[in-house]
């Protein structure tokens, strides 16, 4: 049986391995996906390891960057990202990094809660790889305009520089902007220490604005129980993203896409 898996440190609280497992009895597909706990200090090793007969593998925290390095090719999103999450071992024994999260995000805002992304205007909240991972995807969704806003607004700006010939990117301070937007997707962590980023309430209008949390939890995260008390249209959380990564990541391993909706309702 083809054998994948997901590496992280920690890993015990992955999702990834139900998912693949319902991916797999939806398409029929013969293969074994497992949950694999890496040391800090030895991700290279367990990587190359478990590849050695194992033919793909997804990564996760905080691995993403040192799996970026170990690859060798990257498709064009992982170029962009500097981070790779999905790694498949080709015929040749070389080994491709792919990067499926803004892919991910996007077919869930777009596809899963039906909000098209072109012509809005986008603020997203957060400078680090999460953030990073995304931005591509979104550009070539064609939104009227993306900012980055993030604490230190050099590394908004740096990471904006990045991305300029694909679209229109700004970036800014959290206290520089207060005009409504369309969509308000927050790539910080903040909510997992069940704090708030410090964007201005003014961001949002009222039944108009959409915010996305790429973080997710069995309740509503802080990010998103603020968005719902200042007025937001609609409040998603990023279980939808997390479903949809993995599809890509499944597609470029199998060649197949499975049907999302029920393995996301089974999670739900």
């Amino acid at each position: 049986m083809d054998r994948y898996a997901v590496i992280g440190n920690p890993i015990g609280h992955s999702k990834s391995p139900q998912i693949h497992r319902l991916f797999a009895e939806q398409t029929g597909e013969q293969m074994s996906y497992e949950a694999l706990l890496a040391p800090i200090d030895d991700f290279a090793g367990t990587l190359r390891s478990f590849l050695s007969d194992g033919l793909g593998i997804n990564v996760t925290v905080p691995f993403k960057e040192q799996a970026w390095a170990l690859v060798d090719q990257h498709t064009s999103a992982a170029q962009r990202a500097g981070a790779v999450n999905t790694i498949q071992r080709q015929a040749d024994g070389s080994l491709l990094g792919d990067n499926t999260d803004g892919k991910g995000l996007v077919r869930d805002i777009q596809h899963n809660a039906g909000l098209s992304l072109a012509g809005l205007k986008i603020l997203l909240v957060g400078a680090g790889g999460a953030a990073r991972g995304v931005i591509q995807p979104i550009l070539a969704a064609g939104p009227a305009q993306l900012c980055i806003v993030n604490r230190t607004v050099s590394k908004a700006e740096a990471l904006g520089a990045l991305f300029i010939d694909l679209g229109p990117v700004s970036a800014a301070g959290f206290q520089w902007i207060e005009e409504p937007v369309d969509l308000i997707i927050n790539a910080t962590s903040a909510s997992l220490a069940g704090n708030l980023p410090e964007i201005s309430p003014k961001l949002i209008r009222p039944g108009h604005t959409w915010c996305y949390d790429m973080m997710y939890a069995n309740e509503p995260t802080p990010f998103n129980r603020w968005a719902a008390e200042q007025g937001a249209e609609r409040c998603l959380d990023g279980l939808g993203m997390l479903v949809e990564q993995a599809a890509e990541a499944f597609l470029l391993w199998r060649g197949v896409r499975p049907e999302t909706a029920p393995v996301l309702a089974a999670l739900r």
